[in-house]
């Protein structure tokens, strides 16, 4: 016997220990198989070398040596493939089902039938309602309510940029470009200059969307809706913060909008005015159980501490209904409902503009029709590119109540009043039919929010840097600065 053979035949023994050693192997399945096929094809490769130098018939002895191991390594194979055979088969033991909590169980409970599922659904649309109310109430006594705002812009209305920062600021705090817009509506039906208004309504018009954002803050703790809905509420400050750089210039120096919005106000001058006060049913529904639970923090000693509290308590209950608003909206987005939202809103632009424009003259307030849209956002039912006309009819919609509230004013100065309110609507109209009209510009409101979005979806303290920086920092210092200076 040749050392060569002796080799080959003390590595087939190896490999028989190898095999037989891999059953009681703790490795995976797929592991050990792959293992196996490696031993196996060495093993195969082996005999075949081995039979080459054992060609004698003369050497009984080696050939059934040879044999012998090779049965022995056939049978170490098939006791290792039914042992592999087995583990696969084998299934995983179940695991003990979670005990559910009472809230789960709750909820579990209306969800499972269709019309409990939207009354709960009404019910925390109704909620949200309560808690911006609560929300904006709380902002207007912390800083002094309209009173402040009128003597705030009347300190602050030199300067067009500074006018744009006042509205943008006054807006942000108090949380409603409605009454922003009004008090600027009152100041110049007292004597204030269109030129010096103008600016402060674009303001307003930025700083309205700061509750929306707030809003989306609700998703904060799940990524992939965070990002969803951050982008679709950001979406409207950019389209705001777009229509000031092309239009405050342009009126700066051609004053388009106040010449346009001067004669049409010379042809409706005298219109019968009337207050909207009696055709505000989302006011009507919400404002009871707003005021009760106002005057349950009224009780807490210091009105500063009380206010503070009750904006804190706003801001609680939105966030606890938008979580529960996007699980509920989920299950019942589906099917048929579903079609035939994204059929109404989603689908078609002008009948999204349409239906903004139409629940935000209800409701009076852009803030709360864009910010009912963003929890939708946030659960997948509705794009950005879908959102985004939705946005703009809100947009055009929150003109109503400036345009009301200055056919109520009479007398001398009735017209100007008028005329700045049609300014509002003739800037957020325009803005649409321009920036949504041509394509590159539609583009830059959907870049800069998804962009926006996707780093704070990131790094997500940056969402509370952009809000706090650009609708308050940023706004305050630059007064500040112009109080310095000027």
């Amino acid at each position: 016997m040749d050392t060569r053979q002796l080799s080959l035949e003390s590595r087939l023994l190896q490999l028989r220990d190898e095999i037989k050693a891999l059953e009681t192997s703790s490795q995976p399945p797929e592991r050990l198989k792959e293992t196996l096929q490696k031993l196996c094809a060495e093993r195969s490769a082996l005999e075949t070398e081995l039979i080459n130098l054992v060609v004698s018939p003369e050497n009984d002895a080696r050939a059934e040596a040879r044999d012998g191991l090779r049965e022995g390594l056939l049978a170490a194979v098939q006791s290792l493939e039914e042992t592999l055979r087995r583990a696969a088969a084998r299934k995983p033991e179940p695991k003990p089902a979670k005990q559910e909590g009472f809230l789960a169980r709750a909820f579990s409970w209306v969800t499972q039938r269709s019309w409990t599922a939207w009354v709960a659904t009404l019910a925390l649309v109704y909620v949200l309602l309560v808690a911006m109310g609560a929300l904006g109430t709380g902002f207007e006594a912390l800083f002094g309510g309209e009173a402040e705002a009128r003597a705030f812009f009347e300190t602050y209305a030199g300067n067009p940029f500074v006018g744009l920062v006042a509205g943008l600021l006054v807006t942000a705090i108090i949380q409603s470009s409605s009454v922003t817009t009004s008090v600027i509506v009152g100041l110049c039906v007292g004597g204030l200059p269109i030129h010096v208004a103008i600016p402060m309504v674009m303001g307003a018009n930025i700083g309205t969307s700061v509750t929306n954002t707030l809003v989306s803050l609700g998703h904060i703790g799940h990524r992939r809706e965070f990002r969803r809905a951050f982008a679709a509420a950001t979406i409207h400050d950019f389209f705001n913060i777009t229509a000031v750089c092309l239009f405050l210039p342009t009126e700066m120096l051609f004053h388009w909008l106040e010449r346009l919005s001067g004669a049409i106000s010379g042809a409706l001058y005298g219109s019968h005015g009337f207050n909207m006060d009696s055709i505000n049913f989302v006011a009507a529904a919400t404002a009871p159980v707003e005021r009760a639970l106002h005057g349950l923090f009224t009780h807490i000693p210091g009105a500063t501490l009380a206010n503070a509290l009750y904006v804190a308590f706003g801001l609680i209950l939105i966030f606890a209904a938008i979580i529960l608003l996007g699980q509920l909206l989920r299950r019942l987005f589906t099917g048929r409902a579903e079609h035939v939202f994204r059929t109404a809103v989603g689908k078609n632009p002008v009948a999204a503009i349409g239906s903004g424009f139409a629940i935000t003259a209800l409701v009076q307030s852009s803030s709360t029709t864009t910010s009912l849209i963003v929890p939708l956002a946030g659960a997948g039912l509705m794009k950005l590119k879908q959102a985004f006309p939705f946005t703009l009819g809100a947009n055009i919609g929150t003109c109503v109540t400036a345009l009301l509230a200055a056919l109520a004013f009479t007398g001398e100065g009735a017209a100007f009043g008028l005329q700045i309110a049609l300014v509002h609507l003739l800037f957020n109209t325009c803005g649409v039919i321009l920036i949504y009209g041509l394509p590159p510009l539609r583009r830059v409101p959907l870049v800069c929010a998804s962009s926006l979005a996707k780093l704070a979806c990131d790094c997500r303290p940056l969402a509370f840097v952009y809000i706090i920086g650009v609708f308050f920092l940023l706004p305050i210092l630059c007064l500040a600065l112009y109080r310095a200076f000027a």
